[in-house]
């Protein structure tokens, strides 16, 4: 599951890393959530960065109520749910990001939010689907995206048994190649290596999607006091 995540990295790192102009819409987020527009790069020929609404709606939907559900797509059955599996064979993306968030339990029980990291602190891709929605009573165009899941791995799953499908600068080249096969793309879909990233408690405020700003990375207790997994 993902229903949170960050990207705040510069925008002459993102230039740098993922080869894309960065204009002045790139704003740093610190708590993107559900059916808000947010950064991609789609399997176009132009390869640039867009802004899509988070929950896909599939091309053949009548309504658009069931986009706050489908955030979320897991890999293991992209080919066979009707709403991903023509988004796969044309319609792929890459989610920009730095970071997503999670909520783990304390020992009492009681949940707390962590964000999910590379150790390295470098941006990278989630693996997306996105689609072209045209409504059908107004005629209004919407274009949305979903994040596609994998099983954790083993530094997760203590939190959650799933995990985004990180992308790297090799495998994300596969993923948005249109010359490549159903089988290849799935074969990207891996979990990550563990011991490559890091999960680190943050702030309760991130419980909210009404927050925002970098003090959502700072959990309530001293930064002595840090509880790094």
């Amino acid at each position: 599951m993902c229903g949170r995540y960050t990207f705040f990295t510069p925008p002459q790192i993102i230039e740098k890393r993922f080869s894309v102009t960065v204009n002045d819409e790139v704003k740093p987020r610190y708590n993107a959530a559900p059916t808000q527009l947010l950064p991609v790069i789609r399997n176009t020929e132009a390869r640039e960065i867009t802004y899509l609404s988070w929950g896909l709606i599939p091309h053949w939907a009548t309504d658009d109520k069931g986009a706050s559900k489908l955030i979320n797509a897991r890999s293991e059955t992209l080919v066979e749910k009707p709403s991903f599996r023509n988004a796969l064979k044309k319609r792929r993306c890459l989610v920009l990001t730095d970071g997503f968030y999670e909520w783990a339990h304390d020992e009492h029980g009681k949940k707390y939010p962590v964000r999910v990291s590379l150790k390295s602190k470098e941006p990278f891709a989630m693996a997306g689907l996105w689609e072209h929605w045209v409504n059908p009573k107004s005629g209004e165009i919407q274009e949305t995206f979903t994040i596609v899941t994998t099983a954790a791995n083993e530094r997760i799953r203590p939190i959650h048994e799933r995990m985004p499908a990180f992308l790297t600068e090799e495998t994300e080249k596969i993923w948005l190649d249109n010359t490549k096969s159903v089988e290849d793309w799935l074969a990207v879909l891996k979990p990550f290596p563990q011991e490559l990233i890091e999960v680190q408690k943050v702030s309760k405020l991130v419980n909210s999607n009404k927050n925002e700003g970098e003090e959502l990375l700072q959990p309530e207790e001293e930064q002595d006091e840090l509880r790094l997994f």
